[in-house]
């Protein structure tokens, strides 16, 4: 589980960094795609989606994938890992959504940076991409959650995020250990 916030971190890191630049020359296919929730979770239209495969991958870009796909198959579609990528690093039976960013770290990204972060999400920082890490924090909570941050100056306890539609106790004992100001 640790590991997994690292990769998180190593996302918001490179990002902040290095970025993920798309190569001039890379074909695009973009889909537009009706997800629908309830609640059990996502449900499978039959559409495609569209994600960002970035970071350790053959070629770099934004591929569509039919909705349900999973993150080894977009890295798939990237030409696969390269020899650097930390591939344990990645949860590669995570299931996709649409507009995601998937980010492969390399080996020396994750040993330089261990031990940097406490795998904590900040509330006040974190990208829509970042909270949606956070177990029942999907794109529509996330999106709240940055614009709670963005008309009222930032959360000042972790407590304040019950204060978003849709997020009572329950969530919050799941994800409290998770998260930070």
């Amino acid at each position: 589980m640790r590991r997994f916030y690292i990769v998180c971190m190593l996302i918001t890191i490179c990002i902040g960094i290095a970025g993920c630049n798309r190569k001039e020359n890379e074909a695009i296919s973009l889909d537009t795609l009706e997800v629908q929730e309830d609640g059990e979770g996502l449900q499978d239209d039959g559409k495609d989606i569209c994600v960002y495969v970035c970071g350790a991958v053959e070629q770099e870009g934004v591929y569509s994938l039919p909705a349900g796909s999973r993150i080894y198959e977009a890295i798939e579609m990237a030409g696969g890992f390269r020899e650097d990528a930390a591939t344990a690093e990645v949860n590669q039976a995570e299931v996709l959504q649409d507009e995601a960013r998937v980010y492969v770290p390399t080996f020396a990204e994750v040993l330089s940076d261990e031990g940097e972060t406490d795998g904590k999400v900040n509330l006040n920082k974190a990208t829509k991409e970042e909270l949606m890490t956070l177990p029942g924090v999907g794109a529509s909570r996330a999106e709240s959650i940055i614009q709670y941050r963005n008309e009222n100056g930032g959360f000042k306890t972790i407590e304040d995020i019950m204060l978003i539609s849709g997020i009572k106790e329950g969530l919050f004992e799941k994800i409290k250990d998770l998260i930070k100001i």
